[in-house]
């Protein structure tokens, strides 16, 4: 498996994608051709023996500008910079104008961008530098031809490194715009996600009883609906069980709330173990308590109620619990209401029984 090739493994030629036929389609464009080049290099020790002239005069009127000398900040600074300049005068009239040569320039334009430096005040110290190097060239070359071929040829690359400097301003922008919006994308999925996660919770809470932590009464309802709905489409049974806790008010009347919310804690939790993972348990409100039993007979609906009831009584034995049960079948359907009517009085019916008893 490759490695995965980093920005910071590249050179900026490699980043930007120009090879040497760009490199020489740029030049064919500007009309710079090999000849000119030539003609630069044949300077080259003209302008070594006056570069300290020229950087020194340059820096000299840079730092004249108030926005130019703030960005250079201090002497080491200006220092860096002063040899940072030698080497591109240098390399104007070095007669190497190759993918190094572009590279350099390119790296010019990043480190522009990056220390603030805006468009204006890059193009007037290029101005400035340029004139300061025509002078130079006017000085010590004597025939006019010669000068003429020169300055034009001088002109042509100065406009070839502004392209890159450009370029790779332009580029600089364009990354930091993509990494702006990748990391905006970024946040905006995380907070879609939350948002996303959040309303699921809020729906849960708005269908779960915050005690007992099962399905509350508005839950149950839709849940019995959409039930009764696949159940009529199946043509299968459907069970509902309807559960009360016998003298629950004495209980919070003799032992507190705290017990009587433990009771119904404890209900709920025998709901949850004891039943199918196809059954729904609801609080229906209070201390009443339903179970929707899908593809389930009335036969099987009782043996849940007696497990439900087993592990109730194996916490609470001095308590009780009445339980009625009703059933729709593909004989008989009956809707969600008048299942849950049937079933409280089934319940009602156990419950003038005494102690835990089941009625269906």
């Amino acid at each position: 498996m490759g490695s995965i090739l980093l920005r910071t493994d590249q050179t900026l030629l490699e980043q930007m994608k120009i090879g040497e036929i760009d490199i020489s389609s740029r030049m064919e464009v500007l009309g710079l051709s090999k000849e000119e080049l030539q003609i630069l290099f044949s300077h080259q020790s003209l302008i070594e023996d006056n570069i300290d002239v020229i950087v020194e005069e340059f820096y000299e009127k840079q730092t004249e500008i108030d926005e130019i000398s703030l960005l250079i900040g201090d002497a080491d600074t200006l220092h860096r910079l002063r040899n940072a300049q030698r080497r591109y005068v240098l390399d104007l009239f070095s007669g190497h104008y190759d993918g190094q040569y572009v590279n350099n320039r390119l790296r010019i334009g990043m480190i522009h961008k990056r220390i603030g430096v805006e468009p204006k005040l890059y193009l007037s110290a290029v101005r400035t530098l340029n004139k300061i190097i025509v002078t130079v060239l006017k000085r010590s070359i004597k025939s006019e031809d010669v000068l003429e071929m020169t300055l034009e040829a001088l002109d042509k690359l100065v406009y070839f490194d502004i392209t890159l400097v450009f370029d790779a301003y332009i580029d600089s922008l364009v990354g930091e715009i993509k990494s702006a919006k990748r990391k905006t994308e970024a946040y905006a999925a995380g907070l879609e996600k939350k948002v996303a996660e959040r309303t699921r919770q809020l729906e849960e809470q708005a269908k779960t009883d915050p005690l007992t932590g099962i399905y509350n009464q508005r839950a149950m309802q839709e849940l019995l609906r959409r039930e009764l709905l696949a159940t009529h489409r199946q043509q299968t049974d459907l069970a509902l069980v309807y559960i009360d806790i016998d003298h629950f008010k004495s209980i919070n009347d003799n032992l507190g709330h705290i017990e009587g919310d433990n009771v119904l804690k404890h209900i709920g939790q025998c709901l949850l173990k004891t039943v199918r993972e196809i059954d729904v348990p609801c609080r229906y409100g209070g201390d009443e308590f339903c179970l929707i039993l899908p593809d389930c007979s009335l036969k099987d609906a009782k043996i849940i109620c007696q497990r439900v009831i087993k592990s109730f009584k194996a916490k609470y034995p001095e308590y009780s619990l009445s339980v009625g049960i009703s059933a729709t079948t593909p004989d008989k359907m009956i809707d969600g209401a008048d299942l849950i009517r049937m079933a409280d009085e089934k319940m009602y019916l156990s419950k003038a029984k005494e102690g835990s008893h089941i009625q269906i």
